[in-house]
């Protein structure tokens, strides 16, 4: 299968090499101010994968011209930060074709509607199929330019949705093609919300601020940062999701849980399980706070929660203490930025069953 690869981070590199690997036909896209990558993968004909996926993946196309990069592509799987997802749908709009399902991987709370938005495609709108999952399906870094190490590959506990959801079933069918161990979700917001990055990444760089500060990152952010008091944390940010999970009957699944079905982790609790999980041995922690541990997962992740609950009458009182003590020591206001909220997605006129019935697969 032809597939594109739109974005030449940690994670599109890992799966470029992965799905190359696998022995498709996999082309790579970035912008011309992301070169790095893009540079030594063309000096190298490919990219080099060590960890737990390994080998030397031969690419088609590395380069920074979308047209190219997507041309006749199966799918086209949008992997990076949830701000690049509206550059990367400008890029490809006026050459996207419309049997082309995309995929953007992670949804980030809301890239299959954020991609949408950026065509100019409503929520109902058949003209275009994209498709979203609810976490990357690798713990993976670049540790030289062409050079990816992935920790992790998932297991399970990956979930897959997608819009029109009158395409989901065949969209899902595609997608299972590149990763087998994928499993439909109940909901859209269950793609949108069901990440763990959300509760575990603030809820570890704050508690482990003025080390990250002070270390510039030379500790393991997991085995090291991963305390009983930052599990305390993420098991309180994790308790308002499932409130709003009861209320709009997501099909959310609590984080622990989780991530023993992707294999992060060898037990389901929120006290030791994430600092022994085998899964994120040795991952270092930023070298910054000005970092999306903060800035994507509280600017965009926990304010979109947050603003959700407010909508169907929920509130979050940790959450939004999260948010705002993010916010003082980063010097912004996450809130007021707005980066990601309901109402940027056009959903903050619905009441809950309407949401319910909207985005169900």
């Amino acid at each position: 299968m032809k597939i594109a690869v739109m974005g030449s981070g940690n994670g599109g590199c890992a799966a470029a090499a992965d799905q190359a690997i696998r022995g498709h036909e996999v082309s790579l896209f970035d912008f011309a101010g992301f070169p790095a990558n893009i540079g030594a993968i063309n000096d190298r004909q490919g990219i080099e994968c060590t960890g737990k996926v390994a080998g030397f993946a031969q690419l088609s196309y590395a380069g920074h011209d979308a047209e190219k990069a997507i041309k006749d592509a199966k799918i086209i799987m949008v992997v990076g930060p949830a701000f690049s997802i509206s550059a990367f749908a400008a890029a490809a709009a006026p050459y996207l074709k419309k049997e082309q399902v995309v995929c953007i991987c992670p949804s980030s709370c809301g890239g299959a509607i954020v991609f949408r938005k950026s065509l100019g495609v409503e929520l109902s709108d058949e003209r275009y199929v994209v498709g979203e999952t609810s976490t990357l399906p690798y713990a993976c870094r670049c540790r030289a330019p062409g050079n990816v190490h992935v920790y992790h590959k998932l297991k399970g506990g990956l979930y897959f949705a997608a819009l029109p959801s009158e395409a989901s079933e065949e969209a899902f069918a595609l997608f299972r093609c590149l990763y087998p161990e994928a499993a439909r979700a109940k909901s859209l917001l269950m793609t949108m919300l069901q990440t763990g990055n959300t509760i575990i990444h603030p809820a570890i760089t704050l508690l482990s601020a003025t080390r990250i500060e002070s270390m510039k990152g030379d500790f393991n952010f997991y085995d090291d940062g991963a305390t009983p008091a930052a599990g305390r944390l993420m098991e309180a940010l994790d308790d308002e999701k499932q409130m709003l999970n009861g209320i709009l009957d997501i099909g959310l699944i609590r984080d622990p849980e989780v991530k023993v079905l992707q294999g992060y982790n060898d037990r389901e609790n929120y006290i030791d399980a994430y600092r022994a999980s085998p899964g994120f041995k040795g991952i270092k922690a930023p070298d910054r706070l000005d970092h999306r541990y903060l800035n994507e997962d509280v600017g965009f992740g926990l304010v979109f929660i947050s603003e959700l609950a407010r909508q169907v009458g929920l509130e979050t009182p940790v959450t939004d203490a999260v948010i705002l003590l993010a916010s003082r020591i980063m010097g912004r206001d996450y809130r007021k930025e707005a980066m990601l909220t309901p109402g940027t997605l056009g959903l903050d006129s619905y009441d809950s069953d309407e949401l319910k019935a909207l985005l169900r697969q």
